[in-house]
């Protein structure tokens, strides 16, 4: 029965996009709005991309040592052409964004210019110049915040300055030349597997949700180790000599972020909050090695339930990795409590109601099967 019960959501969704149904044929098919409402189809695009590519270098060129373990021949070629105000701006940079306010360079900025279509380095510089349509596209996603905008806005200069310094290398011309044939090789490779796998389907049959579209974006770069990014929309960031089933979960997992709509919905606030109280998850939240990321409890929550999530949902895809070495090798040991939700999902049968994840989330902590105390017992026991 469960194999059954397994089994009949895959062929209910092949059939469903076959049908390619209209939300006026649905009432005569016997298919609920909701069903209607989410995608069944998922469209994939994969391309290069200077811009992100360009801004993923930054990481490099700071000098960061985490980062130096897997661009260090290209830091040494660029470092012999930074000028003293190339060298105070990236510092400044890295002090701003990393050091001061814990967030990965790379990601931020990013994000940050996934909200305009300017796609060149001059185009970056024009978006400095102007920012205004940028922060308008930014404010219809969730990911915007006044604290966050303070903080693009205190290094655009210094963004000016590192950009205008690429540009008179030709940088781009080097873009050409050493990276897009990796890219436009490895697209060929893996362009016939992508369609065998329904990534926006499931992702929204576990969610709950609807996401903004069904067209998953893959930016293939080199600069951008060891990272996978999320950035607007339904697009993400992804290393060029990655094997196939990483850039399939990275597909998976980027494609969740967020999870749930935290900034707007008070109640599950309140119920998150009293896992500030648990030691061993606050040990980990705090304690990590910050270049990681996920250094607020509102980002390590929302990762760990992304990656308890993606691993249910890779499971069922057949790409999955065993979640014990999973989880003991990434990044340093610290997704605690995505050990802890994941086993209770699976003890719980998720996704067998129909129930969306953030409901399950609130419902498990509110019946104490993830209350503050609980998550070491359930970590310990999935490593007994």
């Amino acid at each position: 029965m469960k194999t059954l019960r397994r089994i009949l959501p895959s062929v209910k969704v092949f059939l469903a996009g076959l049908l390619i149904l209209s939300i006026q044929a649905a009432p005569h098919l016997g298919l609920s709005q909701q069903e209607v409402r989410m995608h069944y189809l998922t469209d994939w695009k994969i391309e290069p991309s200077l811009k992100y590519d360009a801004i993923c270098l930054l990481n490099t060129l700071t000098g960061d040592p985490f980062y130096l373990k897997h661009y260090q021949r290209e830091h040494d070629e660029f470092a012999k052409k930074l000028s003293d105000p190339v060298k105070e701006a990236l510092a400044h940079l890295q002090q701003a964004i990393k050091e001061k306010n814990r967030l990965i360079l790379s990601a931020f900025l990013s994000l940050y210019f996934s909200a305009t279509d300017e796609d060149t380095l001059d185009g970056l510089l024009k978006t400095l110049e102007n920012s205004e349509d940028m922060q308008k596209n930014l404010k219809e996603t969730p990911y915007y915040s006044d604290e966050g905008w303070h903080l693009y806005e205190s290094v655009r200069e210094d963004l000016k300055t590192v950009f205008v310094f690429l540009r008179d290398i030709q940088f781009e011309s080097y873009w050409r030349k050493y990276v897009v044939p990796k890219a436009v090789e490895r697209i060929k490779k893996i362009r016939k597997e992508l369609p065998k796998y329904n990534v926006v389907a499931e992702v929204e049959a576990h969610l709950g949700v609807k996401l903004p579209s069904h067209r998953i974006t893959v930016y293939l770069l080199y600069f951008t180790k060891p990272h996978g990014l999320k950035v607007t929309g339904t697009r993400f960031l992804t290393h060029v000599d990655w094997p196939f089933a990483i850039v399939l979960r990275n597909a998976v997992h980027e494609m969740m972020h967020p999870p749930f709509e935290l900034a707007s919905d008070e109640e599950l606030r309140k119920t998150l909050s009293p896992l500030e109280n648990d030691e061993f998850l606050m040990d980990r939240i705090q304690n990590h090695d910050p270049a990681y990321g996920y250094n607020s409890f509102e980002g390590f929550i929302e990762e760990d339930c992304v990656q308890a999530l993606e691993q249910i949902i890779n499971e069922r895809m057949g790409i999955a990795i065993d979640p014990h070495r999973r989880w003991k090798e990434s990044d340093g040991g610290m997704h605690v409590f995505a050990v802890a939700l994941y086993s209770v999902m699976k003890e719980e049968n998720f996704n067998e109601k129909g129930e969306t994840f953030r409901d399950f989330l609130v419902r498990m902590i509110r019946s104490e099967k993830l209350a503050p105390g609980k998550i070491k017992s359930i970590y310990d026991s999935f490593y007994k």
